[in-house]
């Protein structure tokens, strides 16, 4: 009995390990994700929960510097961040300050390092006569996974690599959802997509399509290391692109590997196992269970920065200085739909770093003296360390501006869009529904984007009135003059007396969760405003905001690269969405706001002309605070939680290839989950003494019994 109690109390301590024992003490980072990824083929990839992971295998030519805010471009692939030529009509280069409108075409060209090498991989392997070992689904019979290939090799990285994968952005099969905007700058990139969809009509379903036989005239081969890219105008942003996974390189010989017969039948696509030149290779893909980010053997090495912000040393971040990347192994990512027991893994030390779910928000952080959130005493007293970043993003409540009511740059519409944009509370909606996680925006910018303000200068005039210091939300009582002056006194029409009924299109994703939207019914209320809600699927919504069958709507946006003309192109007059089909979902027209975008967007943010563009972006700013062709809902804020043995963690927006600076301090950990995890001894010892008041007597009774025969 005393054996089978030491045996359980031994098992106590590992039952709620969820980790093969294999794993313990190994140089790995456990992390988990609550949505599968559903496309990991870097032309498709845009969302955040593919990006975890085609960031850390594919290497575009560039990057963004970990630890320097603003964010910072620098090389990754490439030997420099490369600085555009520009040509005019006849081909003549111009000078760098030549004016825009001079500009015909940007010229930039991009030399790739020598000696950087793929991940192993069986396409690369080849046979002595220089034929693919594995071609033409021949020896597909036993392979069910990309481990299941018993030889695998690699080769250099090359221009062609980068070019091969420009011209997927075309491929008609593929659907890149960047192909329409890159098809307006590239040159020649919108004809090769019509080659292209001529070619695939000819071609049986799943075929593949060899690109290399199709010309593109605005990217070009220089030599083994060097390719050019030219654009139509000037485009300044077309640096930021050079950083994101759809110019990342992908290999010809690893897309004809791909399209082999049977391949896409057993989940052998680029779609699944991603092949690249970074840090980490994908080994594992299993979006229901677990995905298995393991070291790439090849990878061509890194140092660890010692340049940042002035914090970034008494954080720690600096003392890796000059080490060689990625410190890891091993990072294993395992599948949690539920938030609960996501955070009790965290908890017990299973996963390295969380997120903050609502649920689990009142245990993690309190509201500190002045206002600003802190760990709660639990989570100090397990070393646990709080991360927190505004998120590159905005949303927001907008106005259809061709609207008979709501829209429209004359005077009464525009007071009824102030007094809205003053009665809708985005702090009291911060408070209530987003746990303090976010700001009040007051313009389309957010923090840490070129153009943004801090304090009075930022603050937003017709909403805020700037008090003691800080922004003080207008009353109620000026939102109600303004609407008197739009016509509309106490909600209803000054001649005919009919009230004002407003109709907001939504989503479940969107304002669409009932409570949000009761909330959202009262705000109009306190204006005697009536809103009228329809909630909607996303395709239905989608199809009215194209054909301008709204008139309010909610949406968001995510930062696609951090300058000023990301978000602000959202309300460019030749974005529109009825006329143009663009992103300018609410319409809106403003001639003079169209001419400083149209300043502001080719402009550089460094430099003399740094203080210009920022000059012409107040005024456009003003604009927009003016004219409120939308309501200024928040800027979310990123509260991340990491235990004390993760270290070189810090905030990004818009840098994902971060996992190669991360390192686990092991020892730590493993001293930590013990402590934590202690086997539950009390239970054993009830049940023991249960034990020994049934069995004790019995085994005494029986001893009598057997001496009582015995006689």
């Amino acid at each position: 009995m005393l054996s089978l109690l030491l045996l359980l109390a031994a098992c106590g301590s590992e039952q709620n390990d969820p980790y093969p024992r294999a794993e313990r003490g190994q140089n790995i980072l456990y992390s988990a994700f609550t949505e599968r990824p559903k496309h990991l083929d870097p032309v498709q990839s845009y969302t955040e929960d593919e990006i975890t992971f085609t960031a850390q295998v594919y290497e575009p030519p560039l990057q963004y510097h970990y630890l320097k805010r603003p964010y910072t471009l620098i090389p990754l692939t490439s030997d420099a961040v490369p600085t555009p030529r520009f040509y005019d009509a006849k081909g003549r280069q111009l000078p760098a300050d030549a004016p825009t409108a001079a500009i015909a075409y940007s010229v930039y060209e991009i030399r790739i390092r020598p000696g950087i090498r793929y991940q192993p991989h069986p396409a690369f392997a080849i046979e002595a006569g220089g034929q693919p070992v594995y071609r033409d689904g021949e020896q597909l019979r036993d392979i069910e996974k990309l481990a299941d290939f018993a030889r695998t090799g690699s080769r250099e990285l090359i221009a062609d690599d980068y070019i091969y994968e420009i011209k997927r952005l075309a491929h008609p099969r593929l659907h890149s959802p960047i192909f329409s905007m890159m098809a307006e700058r590239i040159v020649g990139l919108r004809q090769l997509g019509a080659a292209l969809q001529d070619e695939a009509r000819r071609m049986p379903a799943g075929g593949w399509l060899d690109l290399d036989r199709f010309p593109l005239a605005g990217v070009t081969r220089v030599d083994r290391y060097t390719y050019r890219i030219k654009l139509r105008g000037k485009y300044p942003q077309f640096v930021y692109w050079l950083a994101m996974p759809f110019f990342a390189p992908v290999p010809r010989e690893v897309d004809r590997f791909y399209h082999q017969p049977g391949m896409a039948a057993k989940n052998l696509t680029l779609d699944w196992y991603p092949v690249g030149t970074g840090p980490f290779m994908l080994t594992q893909n299993n979006p229901n269970s677990r995905m298995v980010l393991e070291r790439n053997p090849n990878f061509h090495g890194e140092a660890y920065p010692c340049h940042g912000e002035p914090e970034d040393r008494a954080d720690g971040l600096l003392a890796d200085c000059g080490q060689p990347l990625p410190f890891l192994d091993k990072a294993v990512f395992s599948r949690e739909k539920e938030s609960i027991p996501y955070w009790n893994k965290f908890l017990q030390g299973y996963y390295d770093a969380s997120g903050i779910s609502s649920d689990s928000f009142d245990q993690a952080v309190r509201l500190g003296v002045g206002g600003d959130m802190q760990l709660s005493e639990e989570m100090r007293g397990k070393g646990i360390r709080l991360l927190t970043s505004v998120r590159a993003s905005i949303f927001y409540l907008g106005f259809n501006m061709l609207d008979p009511i709501v829209g429209g740059l004359a005077e009464q519409p525009t007071r009824l869009r102030q007094a809205l944009s003053i009665a809708i509370d985005q702090e009291e909606f911060i408070s209530i529904f987003m746990n303090g996680r976010g700001i009040a925006a007051s313009s389309p910018l957010p923090p840490g984007i070129f153009g943004y303000l801090e304090g009075a200068a930022g603050s937003n005039p017709v909403v805020y009135d700037w008090v003691d210091g800080q922004a003080r939300r207008k009353p109620l009582a000026a939102a109600k003059k303004l609407l008197a002056e739009a016509g509309w006194p106490n909600g209803r029409h000054a001649s005919t007396g009919e009230p004002l009924v407003l109709s907001l299109d939504t989503t479940s994703g969107g304002m669409g969760d009932k409570s949000r939207l009761d909330w959202l019914t009262r705000q109009f209320a306190k204006l005697d405003i009536q809103l009228v809600v329809r909630s909607t699927d996303f395709n239905r919504f989608q199809e009215k905001v194209r054909k301008g069958a709204v008139q309010l709507y909610y949406l968001g946006w995510n930062a696609d690269y951090p300058d000023p003309e990301n978000f602000l192109f959202l309300l460019a007059g030749p974005e529109g969405k009825v006329a143009k089909g663009g992103e300018n979902a609410s319409n809106y027209a403003n001639p003079e706001f169209d001419r400083l975008f149209e300043q502001m967007k080719n402009m550089e943010s460094e430099g003399p002309r740094g203080v210009e563009r920022l000059a012409i972006i107040r005024q456009a700013l003003a604009l927009l605070q003016h004219d409120a062709p939308w309501i200024y809902g928040f800027h979310p804020t990123s509260y991340t939680l990491s235990h004390v043995w993760l270290r070189n963690r810090k905030p990004t927006e818009v840098g994902h290839n971060t996992l190669k600076y991360q390192r686990i301090d092991v020892a730590e950990r493993q001293r930590l989950r013990q402590e934590w995890n202690r086997p539950v001894l009390w239970p054993l010892a009830v049940v023991a003494a249960l034990l020994v008041a049934v069995l004790l007597p019995a085994a005494i009774g029986y001893r009598r019994r057997e001496r009582s025969t015995a006689r």
